[in-house]
């Protein structure tokens, strides 16, 4: 039996640190715009839990999954590569090969930021929908609006230009958002800014009604 919400929900893998905050963001507006629930790994805290058993838990819960593996340079600290990215892409492909009915009707989209670079760092993955978003996040809304809206034609889901101009006219009030909640920007949980979204849509939807 497929989770409550399956059909809806939308797996974001991708980095969760401050130089890809933008991209990220942009990914959550544009799945809630499109009318969709953007789910990933921040969404619970729960030290009790062993990471990858919560992370696969919720890409069982999500018919589709968006996965940007841009990110491959390597730590300044370390000097090696960050493989979270590829891991969560290889369980979200294995619960669509070998799962149940549900799981077998999940949807794929990969990003990078230039095209066929992924073949020289992940070629396994050739003949995935791989597309570019050119280190651009509002051309993240782009392609991903355009992979949803061609995945639900049934749908009315606007072009990623109109909800571009959504995105930019939300960041502008993101900052009193966040002032009349009494939370700093910087101290917004991945809970927190879905909530700005969603309650910013609802209003931003009733205007133009």
């Amino acid at each position: 039996m497929a989770a409550k919400n399956y059909n809806d929900s939308v797996f974001i893998n991708c980095p969760f640190d401050d130089d890809y905050i933008n991209h990220f963001h942009a990914k959550i507006f544009c799945i809630f715009d499109c009318g969709f629930i953007a789910r990933c790994a921040q969404e619970v805290e729960d030290a009790g839990e062993v990471r990858i058993e919560k992370i696969s838990k919720i890409i069982s819960q999500c018919k589709y999954g968006i996965h940007d593996i841009s990110r491959t340079e390597l730590c300044k600290k370390t000097s090696l590569p960050r493989f979270n990215m590829p891991l969560e892409l290889g369980i979200f492909l294995g619960a669509k090969k070998y799962g149940n009915s549900d799981q077998k009707r999940k949807l794929c989209m990969v990003l990078d930021k230039e095209p066929w670079r992924y073949q020289i760092f992940l070629s396994d993955i050739a003949g995935q929908d791989i597309r570019s978003h050119n280190g651009d996040p509002e051309e993240s809304i782009k392609v991903v609006s355009a992979w949803l809206r061609n995945a639900n034609p049934k749908r009315k889901i606007s072009g990623g230009t109109e909800i571009v101009r959504r995105y930019r006219e939300f960041r502008e009030e993101l900052p009193e958002l966040c002032k009349a909640a009494k939370i700093k920007p910087k101290e917004m949980t991945f809970n927190d800014y879905t909530q700005f979204v969603a309650a910013w849509l609802e209003q931003d939807r009733a205007k133009a009604a």
